[in-house]
């Protein structure tokens, strides 16, 4: 094959080279997922029954008039029911003027709103102040149908700490069990007589507490009789 041949060979069957064009394939916008945000309800916020004295009285530091004076009220003071007794309709309030709470008799108050909402609560005689007489010593119950006499050694204190005695009690009169209160003014009566009658489904039983300007003394138990 000559020189000239040759080259009409290569020139014959050379295939020329393509560069092949890459098509670039977008890829997928992503979606972005929008997560709803969670809706908040408000929780109520309780609200304690207001009250208004309508009256001049006493606030004591329990729920009977037998229990020592906690603070004076006037006509137009006003607090909040921050509790009430399971047996006696007294209520424990938060005076706006005090800073402590102690228990009124509901004749002395208006109140405005819902009682029902509030828990029963029980005086704490031992959180009140201090007590440096100690309770009652040989404190001895007897029986006499259906009258008991409950009696006691005096205890003696200065007339200037001298509130006498309280003595609670659950007692049984005409059918039914009653929460049961007293009080003497001073140290120099030691005895008590109070009717308990049978027929209650449980026993009556009692407490009583020496009682001084600053306070309660710690209980002391009545040996009640049975009937």
């Amino acid at each position: 094959m000559t020189e000239t041949s040759a080259a009409a060979f290569w020139t014959a069957t050379r295939t020329p080279t393509l560069t092949p064009t890459i098509t670039l394939t977008p890829s997928d916008t992503p979606t972005s997922t929008i997560t709803p945000s969670a809706t908040i309800t408000p929780t109520p916020t309780f609200s304690f029954p207001v009250v208004t004295v309508n009256k001049q009285a006493h606030c004591r530091y329990g729920p009977s008039i037998a229990f020592l004076h906690a603070g004076d009220l006037y006509p137009g003071d006003k607090g909040t029911v921050r509790g009430r007794f399971e047996y006696s309709s007294w209520l424990y309030i938060k005076p706006d003027k005090l800073n402590y709470s102690c228990w009124v008799a509901p004749s002395v108050v208006d109140v405005v709103g819902d009682l029902s909402t509030i828990r029963y609560t029980e005086p704490d005689l031992q959180s009140v102040g201090y007590n440096q007489y100690g309770p009652p010593r040989y404190v001895q119950a007897a029986r006499d149908g259906d009258q008991v006499t409950i009696s006691w050694e005096q205890v003696n204190m200065t007339g200037d700490h001298d509130r006498g005695y309280l003595i609670i009690a659950f007692v049984c009169q005409d059918g039914a069990y009653l929460w049961w209160t007293f009080s003497y003014p001073d140290q120099f009566t030691t005895s008590y007589t109070v009717r308990d009658e049978p027929g209650c489904p449980v026993p009556s039983e009692g407490v009583i507490y020496t009682v001084e300007k600053h306070g309660f003394s710690e209980p002391a138990f009545i040996p009640w009789p049975p009937p």
